[in-house]
């Protein structure tokens, strides 16, 4: 459903109760891209990613055309950054009993500071019910970035929110989809690369894989259906791949002997 014909904005529903918001955009150099949100109605609905602050009349459109906005209860971040959660105070001005749900991290370090309302921090392997929707919190620290990441699922329908992984570009026509995102999603990475590429990357992915996800809920371009355990586990093999080839090259650089010569 369009929610606005002037930006694109749009809603569709990817699981039972789960509604992506999306809104294409166009960064410097006319390249293509969107941000998403994403809705769960319940009892106690929640938000998870709140967009950028100018998006605020956009995303708040899109949620009225499903439901009131004051009914909001919860509004979820992976890790602080403006297009997680720049809109977070709007959204808790317009909706009177709703806070932010974060990691314990996220909240000592920036959003219990930053917010309008005590945020309700989560501890790792925490669950927060919604009434038929049940959310289970990973702490995931520099994956793909940030030190405060956590990521989410609900148990209910295996909906795997997933922040920055699988981040595609374009403008995220498509709502829901069971081609491959691993491919497209590597190709927008390589250039600019934002992993964090830290030493338990591997470990974190394989534990959210143990999940057995079905759908991924990713923040940028298309969500997906089917094996999650599978498309995480390439993903940590991808990564693997990325990192023994780029070691050597590092080891060997003329700027690092450098570095090591005027050390020594």
């Amino acid at each position: 459903m369009i929610t606005n014909t002037q930006s694109g904005t749009n809603i569709q529903e990817i699981a039972a109760g789960i509604f992506r918001i999306n809104t294409p955009v166009a960064l410097p150099g006319d390249m293509a891209f969107n941000f998403n949100q994403y809705l769960i109605v319940d009892d106690a609905p929640m938000l998870f990613h709140t967009g950028l602050r100018q998006l605020f009349p956009l995303v708040s459109e899109a949620i009225r055309a499903v439901m009131p906005l004051e009914r909001l209860r919860y509004v979820g971040l992976s890790h602080f950054e403006a297009d997680e959660c720049g809109a977070l105070n709007a959204f808790l001005a317009a909706a009177p009993d709703a806070v932010p749900v974060c990691s314990q991290v996220a909240a000592m370090v920036s959003i219990g500071d930053y917010a309008d309302r005590t945020p309700r921090s989560l501890a790792d392997g925490e669950e927060l019910a919604l009434g038929s929707h049940t959310i289970r919190w990973f702490d995931a620290p520099h994956v793909p970035h940030a030190w405060e990441c956590g990521l989410m699922l609900d148990v209910a329908t295996r909906t795997f929110f997933c922040g920055d992984l699988f981040t595609q570009g374009g403008t995220g026509e498509v709502a829901l989809t069971e081609s491959d995102i691993l491919g497209p999603s590597e190709a927008f990475r390589k250039p600019m690369d934002y992993f964090a590429h830290a030493p338990q990357t591997r470990v974190v992915l394989e534990r959210l894989a143990r999940e057995a996800p079905t759908t991924l809920a990713c923040m940028h371009g298309s969500a997906w259906r089917g094996d999650g355990a599978r498309l995480l586990r390439e993903l940590a093999a991808v990564l693997g791949r990325t990192l023994r080839a780029e070691e050597p090259a590092e080891r060997e650089s003329p700027t690092s002997q450098r570095v090591l010569a005027a050390a020594s």
